[in-house]
């Protein structure tokens, strides 16, 4: 198949990118080595220069979005990127991601693409979206549902709400676990002044969406020599972000953008990794640390409880005094912690393969006609 994909930021990484690019750079390399032909969109803003033109196999094409302002740089990012694949015939099938770019899935079909949406999450209800943002992204829901060929959802409560709403049936496909371990670079350890368990770590985007703004009161109120290591940063300049980084806890280590190995390398070496957030889809980081063993604490959300079952310590959601009551509880039970991390690995590799969500991607791309039967690669989850 020829496959153009966007609607994520970059591949490779670069700073601002999330999970969307993460799961870009999983599951496109895979499909070139499947034989398939994969032309990827970077979007840039001013000042950014293109890190080559091939990733893996899988050629990209950069386009510059001339403003930064939250939603609009996307929308004319996809107007850009949809005039190029009608224009240069780039592609049969289209690949792009979150329900806000559905109109689009809608014009690209009038010109015989066949299109594919994988959504992962409720938009509409990221505090991260403008008020603007948010009721257009209410507005295209109908589109989500009806405009592409298939919708894939890593998230089964989001898909069921859908199919509930809309009366019709889709896929579930969640994201994969595995991380090379073997390209781990524990340099950063050193770079940041970290000794290993000697750290709590978060990992992601600084917005709201997240639950920053409940771990870092929580983590200042709890009695440990340990660091708290906040990984990344706002994807654009905002007064959340500067909020965070004005606390006078020492404990607290803002590295910024960190990629690849040592990434990996601050996960496996955690004391424990959370996740404090209030909405999620089907949280990819959340599976590559338990995919290394290392132990969660999550907030109670049912997507996070979906994925780490039995294997982590949960919190009530915004919750600041439960938070800080759970840390403390981790540190005063390090056995206890370390059988969960093995606990969490063992599931991750059982039921979170990205060779497996590759084939079932593949298969949707392959069948357009919706009639096939739906691919679930999770057991939990049954028609």
């Amino acid at each position: 198949m020829r496959i153009a994909t966007f609607t994520f930021r970059s591949i490779p990484l670069r700073p601002g990118c999330a999970g969307a690019d993460k799961f870009a750079i999983e599951l496109y390399p895979r499909l070139v080595r499947r034989g398939h032909q994969v032309v990827a969109y970077n979007r840039l803003f001013k000042g950014e220069e293109p890190i080559g033109e091939e990733y893996q196999g899988v050629r990209t094409k950069n386009f510059y979005t001339p403003t930064r302002k939250k939603g609009f740089d996307s929308i004319l990012h996809s107007f850009k990127v949809c005039w190029d694949i009608i224009v240069h015939d780039t592609a049969d099938v289209v690949h792009i991601q979150n329900g806000g770019n559905s109109p689009f899935a809608l014009l690209l079909r009038m010109f015989g693409k066949k299109v594919f949406l994988s959504q992962d999450g409720v938009d509409w209800k990221r505090a991260k979206w403008p008020w603007y943002g948010r009721i257009y992204l209410w507005m295209t829901q109908y589109l989500t549902a009806v405009a592409p060929h298939a919708v894939v959802f890593d998230n089964i409560f989001c898909k069921a709400e859908f199919e509930k709403r809309f009366h019709r049936t889709y896929d579930f496909v969640p994201f994969g676990s595995e991380v090379s371990e073997d390209k781990i670079d524990e340099s950063i350890l050193a770079e940041l002044g970290l000794e290993k368990g000697g750290y709590f770590l978060f990992v992601g985007r600084f917005i709201p969406d997240k639950g920053l703004q409940y771990l870092v009161p929580a983590f200042e109120k709890v009695e440990t020599g340990k660091k708290l290591v906040l990984v990344g940063g706002a994807p654009n300049p905002s007064e959340f972000e500067r909020g965070l980084m004005s606390t006078k806890d020492p404990r607290i280590v803002f590295p910024g953008y960190v990629y690849g190995g040592k990434t990996h390398a601050l996960m496996k070496n955690a004391y424990a990794y959370v996740q404090p957030s209030d909405i999620e889809g089907l949280s990819p980081v959340i599976l590559e640390n338990m995919g290394l063993g290392t132990p969660i604490v999550c907030s109670d959300i049912p997507e996070n409880e979906y994925v780490v079952g039995e294997t982590g310590v949960k919190f009530r959601k915004g919750d600041v005094e439960d938070l800080r009551s759970k840390l403390q509880w981790t540190l005063a039970n390090p056995d206890a912690m370390r059988r969960n991390g093995q606990a969490g690995r063992e599931r991750a590799r059982r039921e979170f393969s990205w060779d497996a969500v590759t084939a079932a991607f593949e298969r949707i791309f392959e069948d357009p006609t919706g009639k096939r039967h739906r691919v679930a690669t999770a057991p939990a989850v049954q028609r």
